[in-house]
């Protein structure tokens, strides 16, 4: 008989979550442990969950955790009824063909979404017969990173049950010694900690009772939700720093104390074009603020903002004295949105500030921060790129901060790595100003500058040369020893210091073996290390050097078995099984997802079946995602799927065959959402989770779609339903002649196949995938390039994948996804120029909720509106990513009929 496949692609560390509110005659979780161990920095992280199906039938249970993305998966394992599956790394190409089976026989295909700022959710699942248990166990790891003088190891649990024998257990073992160690977070009940803090060694036992699982911050009468953070440092001198070695390799931390500040040459660009509007100029100005304040008098710096224009606070670069700073202060304030992006300009002016200010014994930095692409001036990505690069010419580091999800963060952290530096995501959330200072006090404090590490007797080093080291932080190189010979291997370090060249040695010329690690410890560090460079390095690259350095990042991943970009891992589960498909997504890639049996218990959520799909909300809750991220709306087709926009109709369709029209009427259809548009696939429900599936068309049964509407004083956004494929009143002004109409498709696409922008009453834009048409009066001009349009005061930019419609004070965005014949368009309105707008892209609403556990009221304009907690992939940003929102019917989230915004 035919063994089914799970293949499972994702990464991630750190954090583990088992999501349920279990009916406790149907099945039990009665025992998830956590052990993490800690040797060097590198962390090993088992989660372990054991379940009983108490039920007299067979029942699928799932695995559920939540894992951050800056890790590897290393082994998944299942044991059920005596028997062992393991799971096997394949590169992910070789496992194409199990996925694109697996989607035609309509079975499942798993799910990894990105659910906050560092986590990916990771599920899969199995058939358990009655009255038998299944334990899932799941290994990752990851090398912790200093940031502001310490290290985290966060766990998040959310059980949402209070579990009988819940543990956790963290083993730290440092050679250098433990300087300080803290444990925090919401789950951080003193009564069920036990903490050994002796020399080198910590150990952190977390055994709450049931009872106590609904005691702590982060807990209720359905157990704990939040997290256990561990923070810890070393012991540290001025010296060398900490090398250990092991079976040929060796891994050196070089995280000098007691040096000289130096001091630093700073420019600030800051994007002040009209999508900053609202709290994200504001959450910036404060910041500024902040960060000014903490300069240093021995600092200089420069503030440059800009929209389609360069605005200077001064021109060159001035002393951070109290004075200046004052007037930097007047200016941060002041600073108001309005225009386009030309991020061109700005950083080739920002550089050529920095580079007309030399300052011998300094450090020189360069900060942007956008939330946009660039719309005005040079505004093809890879120009722009090479101009920095030839501006910047090695001379200091570029940092890229993204504001918001409406960013190329892909473009960000190529020029980023191209100019030494580093991208970083900034949420839009209500802490977004803290984030922007976090961000600077970690590159705050230069100590040292062309830091280059070389040790004779090594190779196949990872990265060995620095632009600048600074303080909090710490660098991190491997390699391995020549001919495993410890006696000629002579590490050195030479950098730059406030005032002198500086070398670090071994005062004795060379290392000794520790001795005390594993034998492939720090062999693992090594490869985790050379594979996170290698996959930088790979987006730096094109043709042949490029397919050159993914076969070496593959061949490594496959060799030490880690579940990358490049790799998938397959799993043999029991006879009568289906297939499972994860892959890992990239940074805010939406999930990938297919069908699953009806009746599904999570470990543990259990999982039930409802009627019909209803465009109102019926009792359905959703996955845990992330918060909205700004405003717009959502929606979704019946027949989709968050799949990969590329490939979305290629697997529908194949799913189609051989499948039993019924399947329709035995699930609630659930969006995976966005600001304009999303997809929605059937689901098996429960009380706290929605497993999504792909569900076959049928002609009795309408399209539907579904939209969400970000608010700005909640991070859930709300969602609704709307049937059949109408003509929507997206956006209209009511003091000008603007007005903006989308056609919804029929249930093949999903998504607005046109989209109509009248801009007065003679001249109109027509939006298609493949064309744009302007019509003046009687005259129409089809364009099918890139080449900018001019209508009017109007300018419209075609790119590959969006088209920019920007016009006074006005800006729309509209997205192309899916790829090819399937393709579809997604509006997202960047910026208006009057709050009076009407229509569903001008829609912001505010809500509250009802307190009752758990909510199932929101109050919008004093009136109580029954919701559920759904989820859905947001297709305002690309690639997507998984939201949750609150589900309820269209009049309530709209506060008026529906049939007021159909034309």
């Amino acid at each position: 008989m035919e063994r089914a496949v799970l293949q499972i692609t994702l990464f991630g560390l750190l954090l583990a979550l088992a999501a349920t509110q279990p009916n406790k005659d149907n099945w039990d979780i009665y025992s998830f442990h956590i052990n993490s161990t800690v040797t060097s920095r590198y962390a090993t992280t088992v989660i372990t969950s054991r379940m009983a199906n108490r039920m007299d039938e067979s029942k699928e249970i799932e695995f559920h955790v939540r894992i951050p993305k800056n890790a590897f998966i290393s082994k998944f394992r299942m044991f059920i009824d005596g028997q062992v599956y393991d799971g096997v790394v394949k590169g992910k190409e070789k496992a194409r063909q199990q996925y694109t089976e697996a989607v035609s026989r309509g079975q499942s295909a798993g799910l990894v979404s990105s659910v906050g700022r560092t986590l990916e959710e990771f599920k899969t699942s199995v058939t358990v017969a009655a009255h038998k248990k299944v334990t899932f166990e799941l290994t990752y790891e990851e090398l912790l990173k200093r940031r502001l003088g310490k290290y985290e190891l966060q766990i998040h649990a959310r059980p949402m049950q209070p579990v009988k024998s819940f543990k956790v257990d963290v083993h730290i073992h440092e050679k250098s010694g433990i300087n300080f160690v803290e444990v925090k977070g919401g789950l951080a009940l003193a009564d069920a900690i036990n903490k050994t803090h002796a020399d080198n060694e910590v150990w952190v036992n977390f055994y709450p009772t049931e009872d106590q699982q609904k005691t702590c911050t982060s807990c209720g009468e359905q157990g704990m939700n939040g997290d256990l953070v561990i923070v810890y440092d070393v012991n540290r001198d001025s010296g060398l720093g900490d090398i250990k070695t092991s079976a040929g390799y060796f891994v050196h931390h070089f995280a000098p104390s007691s040096l000289t500040p130096i001091s630093k040459n700073v420019v600030f660009l800051i994007d002040r074009s009209g999508s900053m509007h609202g709290k994200k100029i504001r959450q910036t100005r404060l910041a500024l603020i902040h960060i000014l304040n903490d300069l240093s008098e021995d600092d200089h710096f420069g503030l440059i903002t800009f929209d389609g224009s360069i605005s200077y606070w001064k021109r060159e670069l001035v002393q951070a004295n109290q004075r200046n700073l004052e007037s930097a202060k007047i200016f941060s304030e002041d600073i108001r949105e309005s225009g386009s992006t030309n991020i061109n300009s700005a950083v080739l002016e920002g550089a050529s500030m920095l580079n007309a200010h030399p300052r011998e014994d300094s450090a020189s930095i360069l900060i942007l921060l956008t939330d946009g692409d660039p719309t005005t001036g040079v505004t093809n990505l890879e120009e722009i790129q090479s101009n920095v690069r030839v501006a910047i010419a090695d001379k200091f580091p570029l940092y890229c901060l993204g504001f918001g999800f409406d960013v190329n963060f892909e473009f960000l952290e190529k020029m980023s790595l191209q100019n030494n530096g580093v991208a970083r995501r900034i949420y839009e959330d209500s802490d977004a100003d803290l984030q922007l200072k976090g961000f600077y006090e970690e590159v705050a404090t230069p100590l040292l500058i062309d830091v280059t590490m070389s040790y004779n007797g090594g190779t196949n080093l990872t990265q060995t040369e620095f632009s600048q080291y600074y303080n909090g932080s710490e660098i991190v190189v491997a390699g391995k020893i020549t001919d495993n010979d410890i006696g000629t291997f002579t590490p050195q370090v030479i950098a730059i210091s406030s005032s002198k060249k500086m070398t670090f040695s071994n005062p004795n010329g060379t290392v000794e073996s520790t001795g005390t690690e594993s034998a492939d410890h720090i062999q693992r560090v090594w490869a985790y290390l050379t594979v996170k460079q290698l996959l930088k390095k790979e987006l730096l690259l094109s043709g042949a050097e490029k397919e050159n350095v993914k076969r070496e990042a593959l061949e490594l991943s496959l060799k030490y078995s880690f579940v990358t970009p490049l790799t998938s891992m397959v799993v043999t589960k029991p006879e009568g099984g289906e297939t499972e498909v994860l892959h890992k997504p990239k940074e805010g890639e939406a999930p990938q997802t297919g069908s699953r049996h009806q009746n599904i218990a999570y470990s543990g959520t259990v999982m039930h079946t409802f009627g019909a799909r209803q465009a109102s909300p019926g009792a359905r809750q959703g996955l845990p995602g992330t918060p909205a991220y700004g405003r717009g709306l959502g929606l979704g087709s019946a027949s989709g799927s968050a799949s990969d926009s590329g490939s979305r109709l290629t697997k529908l369709n194949a799913g189609r065959a051989g499948r039993d029209p019924t399947m329709t009427q035995r699930g609630h259809t659930v969006p995976l959402v966005g600001l304009g548009l999303g997809f929605h696939a059937q689901v098996d429900v429960a009380p706290t989770q929605v497993h999504a599936t792909i569900v076959p068309a049928t002609d009795n049964i309408p399209v539907s779609h579904r939209f969400l509407l970000k608010t700005e004083n909640q991070s859930i956004p709300l969602c609704f339903d709307v049937t059949g494929d109408v003509r929507l009143k997206l956006l209209h002004h009511p003091t000008s002649e603007l007005s903006v109409h989308g056609e919804l498709d029929s249930v093949t696409n999903g998504g607005f196949t046109r989209i109509v922008i009248q801009l007065n009453a003679d001249l109109y834009v027509d939006v298609e995938v493949n064309k744009i048409t302007v019509i003046e009066g009687s005259r129409m001009t089809h364009h099918t390039g890139q080449d900018p349009i001019t209508a009017g005061s109007w300018t419209i930019i075609r790119r590959d994948k969006d088209i920019d419609v920007a016009g006074g004070d006005t800006h729309l965005v509209i997205l192309i996804q899916g790829k090819d014949a399937q393709s579809f368009l997604w509006p997202v309105l960047r910026q208006q120029s009057s709050d009076s707008a009407e229509g569903i892209l001008a829609l912001n609403p505010v809500y509250e909720e009802v307190p009752q556990t758990p909510t199932t009221k929101l109050r919008i304009k004093d009136q109580e509106n029954d919701v559920t907690r759904d989820n859905a992939a947001d297709y305002s940003i690309s690639p997507p990513l998984t939201l949750d929102c609150w589900l309820l019917s269209a009049d309530s989230a709209l506060q008026r009929r529906l049939e007021a915004f159909i034309v």
